[in-house]
């Protein structure tokens, strides 16, 4: 399974929390908007990924598993 977390871009405002909550994957633009790694988010880091997506105010963040048969 692969995890990653995607943004709905109709929604994040910039507020950079999703950053200060998991900077290992989430890094931010110059404008103060989400940069996320491409590498997508490994199982020991779900506690993180999934603490930054309940955490953005705006509910733009989502956390999506990829299952691979």
């Amino acid at each position: 399974m692969t995890n990653r977390i995607s943004i709905d871009w109709t929604r994040c405002d910039g507020h950079g929390l999703c950053s200060r909550l998991f900077g290992e994957r989430i890094a931010l633009d110059e404008w103060g908007f989400p940069l996320l790694d491409p590498r997508g988010v490994a199982d020991t880091e779900l506690a993180g990924a999934r603490l930054a997506v309940r955490s953005c105010p705006r509910l733009a963040l989502m956390l999506e598993t990829d299952r691979v048969s």
